[in-house]
C-alpha cells in the first residue's frame, strides 16, 4: 500500500484516539437525514415565496452540484480516510494555511448553523405555546450540550432516530399527497392539481432572477451533508460504510426534496407559502388535517434540533483537529476517558449562546441574519474540497500520489463546473441585500484568521511544520482527562 506525502497510508489513518463507535446502520441514516433539515422544512417556504414552482430547477441542479462535491470528498477519503476530513486533505494538498482556514472556517460554520437550528426550534415550539425564543433557544442548547457528553454510540443513536421521524414523515406525507391528488379526499382534494406548477402565473411567476435569487436559500439547505467525512475517524468500516452513504446523495435529493416539494406544491398553490412558515406545516392545514401539521411541526422541531446536535458534535472535533495540528490551543487536544473531546465541545456550545441572544434581540431576523452568514462559511469547506479534489487529481496523474478507490465521475471537469456555480452563487449573494450581511462579515473574518495563523506561527506550532515537512504524530497528542 502507497503512503501519502503526510506519512500516513492511502486507505487509512491514526484512530487520534476516537472510538469507533458509529456503525453502517448509524452513518446510513445520519447520511440520509443530513439531506433533510431547515433549509428545507423551513427556509424553503421563503424559496417558494419568491420562485414559485421553479424552486424545484434550483433545488435540482444544485443537487447535482452537491453531489459532485459529495463524490471529490468520497474521493479523497478513500485515498485517505482522517479525522478531520477536508481540512486535513485541504492542509496536506493545498498547504498549512488553507487547512487552518478550512478547519476554522468549517467550525464557525457549524456554531452558527447551531445558533440557527435552536432559532428554528425556538419558533416550531411558537406553533403550540408562547413562549420566548430566548428562552427555547437556552434550553434546546444546553440540552444538546449535555447529551453529547455522554459517548460518540450515543449522539450516533439519538441521531438514527432523528433521521427516522424526519424520514417516515416525508414518506408519509408524500404518500397522503399522492392520495389527496389521486383520491381527492380532504379539504384540498377538490382543488389539489398538478396544473399548480404551471398554471399559477406559470413555472417562472417571478422571472428567472427570482429563481436565481433563491440558490443561497436552495445551497444552505443542503449544507452539512459532508458531515459524513467528519465522522470517517469515529465509523466502523469507512472504506464501505462512507462510499455507500456518499452515493445514496442523488436518490435522496430526488425524493426528499424535489419530490416532497412537487407534492406539495401541487395541492397547494405557490401562492399560499410564506417566508417563516413552514411549507409542509402549511400544506396540512389547507388539506385540513389540524393533528396532521402539528406532527409535522414536530417533526421540523425534531429536524432543527437534530441538526444543532450534529453541531455540536462536530464542532468539537474539528477544535481537537485543529489543537491536535497546532493550530489550535494545546489544552483542546485532551480527551476523556470515553473518547470525547470535551473541551471543544464545550467551547464551541458556549459560543452557541449567542444565539440565545440574537433571539433575545431580534427574534423576527435572527433565522435571517444566521441563515446569510451560515452559507457562506459552509459553502468555504466545500470549495475546498474542490480545490483540493483538483489538485489530488493532478497529482496522483503525475503518480506523485496513488489512486483513490473511490474516483468522482468527472473528474477534474465536474469539480471545476461546481466551483463556478458556487462562485455564481456567491456573486448572487452580495446582488441580494438580505444576504450581503454576511459577505461584510467575510473580510473580518479572514483578518482574524490571517492573525490567528500568524501567531501560532510564530510560536512555532507542530502542524503548520507538519503540513510542511509530513513529520509529527497527532495521535500522541490525545491525551486523556
Amino acid at each position: 500500500m502507497l503512503s501519502s506525502p503526510t506519512g500516513v497510508t492511502s486507505q487509512t489513518t491514526a484512530d487520534e484516539g476516537y472510538q469507533r463507535g458509529l456503525g453502517a446502520r448509524q452513518i446510513q441514516m445520519m447520511a440520509i437525514g443530513g439531506a433533510i433539515g431547515t433549509g428545507l422544512f423551513l427556509g424553503a417556504g421563503k424559496g417558494i415565496s419568491k420562485a414559485g414552482p421553479s424552486i424545484l430547477l434550483a433545488y435540482a441542479v444544485a443537487g447535482a452540484v452537491v453531489f459532485i462535491v459529495m463524490r471529490a470528498l468520497g474521493e479523497l477519503l478513500m485515498y485517505r480516510t482522517v479525522a478531520g476530513s477536508f481540512s486535513e486533505h485541504a492542509r496536506e494538498l493545498l498547504g498549512p494555511f488553507f487547512g487552518f482556514v478550512t478547519g476554522w472556517t468549517y467550525w464557525l460554520y457549524w456554531v452558527v448553523t447551531g445558533i440557527t437550528e435552536v432559532t428554528a426550534a425556538a419558533q416550531y415550539v411558537q406553533y403550540w405555546w408562547d413562549i420566548p425564543q430566548w428562552i427555547s433557544a437556552l434550553v434546546f442548547t444546553i440540552a444538546l450540550f449535555c447529551i453529547n457528553l455522554v459517548s460518540v454510540k450515543i449522539f450516533g443513536e439519538l441521531e438514527f432516530w432523528f433521521a427516522m421521524v424526519k424520514v417516515t414523515a416525508i414518506v408519509g406525507m408524500i404518500l397522503i399527497g399522492i392520495g389527496v391528488l389521486t383520491l381527492g379526499f380532504s379539504a384540498a382534494g377538490p382543488t389539489a392539481s398538478v396544473g399548480h406548477l404551471w398554471q399559477d402565473g406559470g413555472f417562472f411567476p417571478n422571472g428567472l432572477g427570482s429563481t436565481l435569487m433563491t440558490l443561497q436559500i436552495v445551497m444552505f439547505a443542503f449544507l452539512g451533508i459532508e458531515m459524513v467525512g467528519i465522522t470517517a475517524g469515529e465509523a466502523k468500516s469507512p472504506g464501505r460504510t462512507l462510499p455507500k452513504a456518499i452515493n445514496t446523495v442523488p436518490w435522496r435529493i430526488a425524493l426528499f426534496y424535489i419530490g416532497a416539494l412537487v407534492i406539495i406544491l401541487s395541492i397547494v398553490s405557490w401562492t399560499v407559502f410564506r417566508p417563516g412558515v413552514s411549507p409542509f406545516v402549511a400544506a396540512f392545514q389547507q388539506i385540513g388535517l389540524p393533528a396532521g401539521a402539528g406532527i409535522i411541526n414536530f417533526v421540523v422541531l425534531t429536524s432543527a434540533l437534530s441538526s444543532c446536535n450534529s453541531g455540536v458534535y462536530t464542532t468539537g472535533r474539528m477544535l481537537r483537529d485543529l489543537a491536535l495540528n497546532g493550530q489550535g490551543p494545546q489544552s483542546l487536544t485532551r480527551l476523556t476517558a470515553n473518547g470525547l473531546p470535551l473541551r471543544g465541545t464545550a467551547v464551541s456550545a458556549a459560543l452557541m449562546m449567542v444565539g440565545v441572544w440574537i433571539n433575545y434581540e431580534w427574534p423576527s431576523e435572527a433565522f435571517g441574519y444566521a441563515v446569510s452568514f451560515a452559507t457562506i462559511s459552509g459553502m468555504w469547506a466545500w470549495i475546498m474540497i474542490l480545490c483540493s479534489h483538483l489538485r489530488y487529481r493532478a497529482k496522483a496523474r503525475r503518480g506523485e500520489l496513488p489512486q483513490s478507490s473511490f474516483k468522482a465521475p468527472g473528474g477534474s471537469v465536474a469539480s471545476s463546473f461546481a466551483l463556478g456555480f458556487i462562485g455564481l452563487v456567491i456573486v448572487l449573494m452580495g446582488v441580494d441585500v438580505e444576504a450581503r450581511v454576511s459577505l461584510y462579515a467575510a473580510p473580518v473574518w479572514a483578518v482574524v484568521l490571517v492573525v490567528m495563523y500568524r501567531v501560532f506561527k510564530a510560536r512555532g506550532a507542530q502542524a503548520l511544520r507538519r503540513g510542511e515537512d509530513g513529520s509529527g504524530d497527532p495521535a500522541a497528542l490525545g491525551t486523556v482527562d
